[in-house]
């Protein structure tokens, strides 16, 4: 079996990769869990299920990886898991925990006393590695289960390994009773790894180095290079995410490792307010906004959202790349809120700085 280091250093020579210190020392990390899961016991899941007399696979020590945004953790992450030697699944964790939670109400509905095993059993019956994309926790309703689900999970023998924005210490900070949360931050820690990936490089900010931010007006032209920029960043990979706010779905049509692609429309023509808002800028490291309209008296709620939305992302240090119909000073020229709007637009021009969330490598979400 070739090691990561080998596999690395060969797209480093082809010129796929730059060869970064801070990454190479990730991978003797990822390459310990793949040689103690090939070196497990196959362990045929089913089988073991129906006779029951056998015990399943103990779950190997994973890995939780934490640090800046743009220093190659999905990247590392995606390369261990292309050549996992078990079954594994890959999956960005806000869409993991909305597929829990909807396992959890379907098993209470139909009046199971632990809604929360037959969740486990169902992951744990086809894999034996879980990698996770961005492990944070914004809703109470997932810091409230996630203890008993990843106890559940690695007594079923599913090894875990995650990246994150966060020093486990840090997740779910200052959530409401976070003190019912800390038995989960002890949990990571006995049954991961945790490495903090220290590289002084962004990789993504380099690519978006000397490239327009802001676009006007929409044209041809600019609509596809949009679709370069969207290319570049993810590789034309992309689902849609959803978003769970206080009981609401928050979509984003387009998401791939922390980058979003979405329309003035999408985000901005339903009724999302603050709380919705600040879940997005959590959840994104730079996003795509297209087709950004001439606001006037007509679309006022529209416009309303717009500056909310903006002031989250504006706070969170989040990218953006946007498409408009004019320049930010002549969005919104008249009707009730355009003189607030002057404050909208000057985070407009500073977000069009080529530095501009460089702060949030150290606390934004993990890449």
């Amino acid at each position: 079996m070739k090691t990561l280091m080998d596999i690395y250093a060969a797209q480093v020579a082809e010129g796929s990769l730059r060869a970064d210190p801070a990454q190479e020392a990730v991978l003797p990390l990822l390459d310990r869990v793949r040689t103690d899961l090939a070196n497990q016991p196959s362990g045929k899941r089913g089988l073991f299920s129906l006779i029951g007399g056998l015990k399943r696979p103990e779950a190997v020590r994973g890995l939780y990886l934490w640090g800046g945004v743009g220093r190659g953790k999905s990247m590392l992450m995606d390369l261990f898991y292309d050549h996992a030697p078990v079954p594994a699944r890959r999956v960005h964790f806000h869409a993991f925990m909305q597929e829990v939670q909807d396992g959890i109400n379907t098993a209470r509905q139909a009046g199971t006393a632990d809604a929360i095993a037959p969740v486990v059993e169902k992951i744990a019956r086809d894999i034996r590695l879980l990698c996770f994309d961005e492990m944070q926790i914004t809703d109470i309703a997932d810091a409230m289960i996630v203890g008993r689900l990843f106890e559940g999970l690695f007594a079923k023998g599913v090894t875990v390994v995650t990246t994150s924005n966060r020093v486990p210490d840090d997740l779910y900070k200052d959530g409401l009773n976070r003190q019912l949360f800390l038995p989960f931050i002890e949990i990571i820690k006995q049954r991961l790894e945790v490495h903090h990936l220290h590289s002084p490089v962004d990789y993504r900010q380099g690519r978006l180095t000397g490239t327009p931010v802001y676009f006007h007006p929409v044209t041809g032209d600019v609509r596809a290079t949009i679709n370069d920029i969207w290319s570049d960043l993810t590789g034309n990979a992309g689902e849609s995410l959803t978003l769970k706010v206080k009981g609401r779905d928050v979509v984003l049509r387009k998401f791939h490792n922390g980058i979003a692609r979405a329309t003035f429309w999408d985000l901005c023509g339903q009724m999302f307010g603050p709380g919705d808002y600040l879940v997005i800028a959590d959840a994104v490291k730079l996003l795509i906004l297209e087709d950004i309209p001439r606001l006037t008296r007509n679309n006022f709620n529209e416009a309303k959202r717009f500056v909310t939305l903006i002031d989250a992302l504006y706070e969170a240090k989040v990218r953006l790349v946007c498409t408009a119909v004019d320049e930010p000073e002549r969005l919104y020229i008249e009707g009730a809120g355009a003189f607030e709007f002057e404050r909208t637009a000057s985070r407009l021009r500073e977000m069009q700085d080529a530095t501009w969330g460089e702060e949030r490598s150290e606390i934004g979400p993990g890449d």
